[in-house]
C-alpha cells in the first residue's frame, strides 16, 4: 500500500491490491467493538500520476460489511464504496499564517487539501481506511422502507403486524387537541 516515487518517474502508475480489513487499525477497531463486521478484503484500485513535487492519486475502494439495521436490529450485508482523488506534497507543512490584523489570509497547502509526506513513498493505508469509514450509510438500513419494531411488544413489524395499540400517549399537550380556535 506504498507508492514509491521511482516508479512514478515512467509516467502514470496503476495498482491493485487487496487487503484484509484487520490490517487497517480504525477498521479492526471498528470490528472488534461490534459496530461492524468486515467480509472479506478491502480492495483498492488507484491510479497515480506526479507533477513536480505533488503526486496525484484518483482510486476505487470497496469492501462489504455486515452492520445491524437502525430500525429492526437484524443483521444485513452492505457493499460500502468510495471514489477519492488525493493530492500529495513532498516536503514539510509551511505553517506562517501571516498577520492576524491583515485582512486577507493567504490559503496554505493544508487548508487546499493537500498531504504531506516525508521521503521517497507514499503510504496510503490511512487514507484507504479513511475512505471505508467515510463509505458507511450515515443510518443503517437492512431496506429503505423498513418499518422496524414494534415500541410496545418489541415485534418485528416488517415480518408480521403485532396488533399493538402504537397510537402516541396523551401527554402535557393532550387538552390542546379539544382547543377550538
Amino acid at each position: 500500500m506504498q507508492i514509491r516515487l521511482e516508479q512514478l518517474e515512467q509516467g502514470t502508475l496503476n495498482m491493485e491490491f487487496e487487503e484484509p480489513s484487520e490490517t487497517f487499525p480504525v477498521l479492526a477497531e471498528m470490528s472488534d467493538g461490534g459496530a461492524c463486521q468486515f467480509i472479506g478484503p478491502v480492495t483498492t484500485t488507484l491510479s497515480a500520476e506526479k507533477f513536480g513535487a505533488m503526486v496525484e492519486v484518483t482510486g476505487h475502494v470497496t469492501a462489504r460489511a455486515r452492520l445491524s439495521c437502525g430500525r429492526c436490529l437484524q443483521e444485513f450485508e452492505t457493499p460500502l464504496a468510495s471514489h477519492f482523488t488525493l493530492t500529495y506534497q513532498q516536503g514539510e507543512p509551511h505553517t506562517d499564517i501571516g498577520d492576524p490584523g491583515q485582512q486577507e489570509l493567504e490559503l496554505t497547502a493544508e487548508d487546499m487539501g493537500l498531504i504531506y509526506f516525508q521521503g521517497d513513498a507514499i503510504n496510503l493505508k490511512n487514507e484507504i481506511q479513511a475512505q471505508v469509514v467515510l463509505a458507511f450509510p450515515i443510518r443503517a438500513l437492512c431496506k429503505p422502507n423498513c418499518r422496524g419494531m414494534c415500541s410496545k411488544c418489541g415485534a418485528d413489524l416488517n415480518t408480521a403486524e403485532c396488533g399493538c395499540d402504537r397510537s402516541p400517549p396523551d401527554g402535557q399537550f393532550a387538552a390542546l387537541k379539544d382547543l377550538k380556535l
